[in-house]
């Protein structure tokens, strides 16, 4: 096995709070209470503090070193139908195209929250539902983002959220890999 840090302490504290704060506004918090608002901000102030850290971080962190294109995103398809075992040093494509999509949605998520408490969009109908949509669009977009961790750490045997706990990669000698 070759063993890569990938994974600075930035972007897995990140990682588990957002996971942590999204869980709790999603699953445990009372939706009309200060509470939810609360954590609702500590979610958008995490997504700001990372899409920073996507242009200043340590270089796998950085937009710049993952941004999918659709080659990349082909041919990472194409290994998931043909078997290939292509082990990725940071992000996949479509993991990528996750990032980004569960980055743009927590915002959202937080600005239509925002709105909500405002006297100019109180009791507003669409900024409601499109708050509800945003949130069920996010949990639909975790359950497949988790699925995703599982079945490529089964395909390219590599523990994913191993190295998102230890911020190394542990890659089979016989796995090709790819920036």
């Amino acid at each position: 096995m070759k063993r890569i840090r990938i994974w600075d302490p930035f972007v897995r504290v990140f990682h588990w709070s957002l996971v942590a704060a999204f869980a709790a506004n999603a699953l445990f918090t009372d939706p009309e209470g200060k509470l939810h608002d609360y954590v609702g901000y500590a979610v958008v102030a995490l997504v700001a503090a990372r899409l920073l850290w996507g242009f200043v971080g340590s270089t796998p962190a950085r937009f710049s070193s993952f941004l999918p294109t659709l080659p990349a995103i082909q041919g990472q398809l194409r290994d998931m139908a043909t078997g290939r075992r292509r082990a990725h040093l940071g992000h996949t494509p479509l993991g990528a195209l996750m990032i980004f999509n569960l980055l743009a949605v927590m915002l959202a998520i937080g600005a239509t929250g925002y709105m909500m408490t405002t006297n100019a969009f109180w009791g507003v109908e669409w900024v409601e539902e499109t708050h509800e949509a945003l949130v069920t669009w996010a949990e639909i977009s975790v359950v497949a983002h988790v699925a995703a961790v599982i079945y490529e750490s089964w395909r390219t045997r590599v523990n994913l959220p191993r190295a998102m706990i230890t911020g190394v990669k542990e890659i089979p000698e016989d796995a090709m890999t790819e920036a």
